[in-house]
């Protein structure tokens, strides 16, 4: 059983908070951990500096494939960011939680 965990980022608490409650009502993840955080980036050939909202999805590999489709169906922004890390080391104790929380 192998952990994974996908990052992505979001306009506003509301539109994560309701999508990170469903994928964790539905054991698509275990958790999500949500950070408000500010970037700086090009778009539309301008610098932005906005506030975002961090997600991190913690779940097990198989369902990063069904997680990052549920991403891309219900986020808001145009090209959304899907970043999958993969996770080297892991505690059992939170590794059986995480197995656990998405069967």
């Amino acid at each position: 059983m192998k952990p994974t965990i996908i990052i992505s980022t979001y306009p506003n608490k509301e539109s994560i908070s309701k999508i990170a409650n469903d994928f964790v009502k539905n054991k698509i993840v275990a958790c999500v951990n949500i950070l408000k955080i500010s970037s700086i980036y090009s778009w539309n050939e301008k610098i932005e500096n906005t506030s975002e909202y961090l997600a991190i999805f913690k779940t097990m590999a198989k369902n990063k494939k069904l997680l990052k489709i549920k991403i891309l169906e219900t986020h808001p922004y145009d090209v959304p960011e899907i970043i999958e890390i993969e996770v080297i080391s892991i505690n059992k104790s939170y590794l059986n939680w995480l197995i656990d929380s998405t069967n």
